[in-house]
């Protein structure tokens, strides 16, 4: 070979691998651009509404404010109620983020209609207590006493988690009671308690824990065959859905578990 082929020879070897390298650095380049565009890096903002089981909203105002401090800029809204009206109202197209119910029947009228994003997680569970006005002036010791004929007692409606649970510890008992009201959410039935408007109602331990010395609760055995588990779901056309996985996290993670077992949910 002459010096001149071997020299044209050695040119086109530096030309081909320095060609190679700029692919290399492209294509790194390239994948780097498209890893800070992706939605798991991407950093929460704006604001995420999250509908949620009435029995829920002190744990979750605190999460809410949690979620606020850890990312500067973030707003939490939520929407409180019972769990069938929030299931209707996000399957009728209300914007809503992330739904957590208090039962796994209601979280299925918004997925059997392909509303949820993935499979929704169990994070918490919750058990039914007796609540009666502070003192307990009559005296309430079992579910049966609440089948006392003048007493007046207080049930979730049926359709809501908390009365469907209520209804299953009644017929675990064989007791068949009449109440004076059927409630649309937990809350309600727990405040005609706490007004002296009922001298009795089922609700959960939760909202007895968070009502402090307005009223005072009463354990029944047949609450340990109701106790229902609380899934969580980040919703299919959710309107901020990096903000609403991070809200979804913080409930699962320790810090956010420790917060509902403290307000008395059970672990799932």
């Amino acid at each position: 070979m002459t010096r001149s082929a071997h020299r044209t020879r050695r040119i086109l070897q530096i030309a081909g691998a320095s060609a190679a390298a700029l692919l290399t650095l492209s294509a790194c380049s390239s994948a780097t651009d498209s890893d800070k565009g992706s939605p798991s890096s991407a950093k929460p903002s704006g604001t995420v509404n999250v509908f949620a089981a009435a029995s829920l909203e002190e744990s979750f105002k605190a999460l809410g404010k949690t979620f606020e401090k850890q990312h500067p800029g973030t707003k939490v809204t939520f929407n409180f109620g019972g769990s069938d009206t929030l299931a209707a109202g996000i399957t009728g197209g209300a914007p809503a983020d992330v739904f957590a119910a208090a039962s796994t029947k209601t979280m299925a009228t918004v997925t059997d209609k392909h509303d949820a994003a993935g499979t929704p997680v169990t994070f918490v569970r919750n058990q039914l207590e007796i609540a009666t006005p502070p003192g307990n002036p009559d005296r309430i010791s079992s579910l049966k006493d609440l089948t006392e004929p003048g007493l007046k007692v207080v049930l979730c409606d049926k359709t809501v988690p908390c009365g469907a649970a209520a209804q299953k510890a009644l017929d675990t008992g064989g007791l068949k009671l009449t109440p004076v009201s059927y409630e649309q959410d937990v809350k309600s039935a727990l405040t005609k308690v706490e007004l002296k408007e009922a001298d009795a109602a089922v609700v959960y331990r939760t909202d007895v824990r968070a009502a402090g010395d307005k009223v005072d609760g009463v354990d029944f055995p047949e609450s340990a065959r109701a106790v229902n588990d609380y899934p969580i779901a980040l919703l299919k056309n959710a309107p901020n859905p990096t903000a609403a996985k991070a809200f979804v996290a913080l409930v699962r993670s320790p810090e956010g578990q420790k917060v509902l077992s403290e307000a008395g949910f059970l672990k799932p």
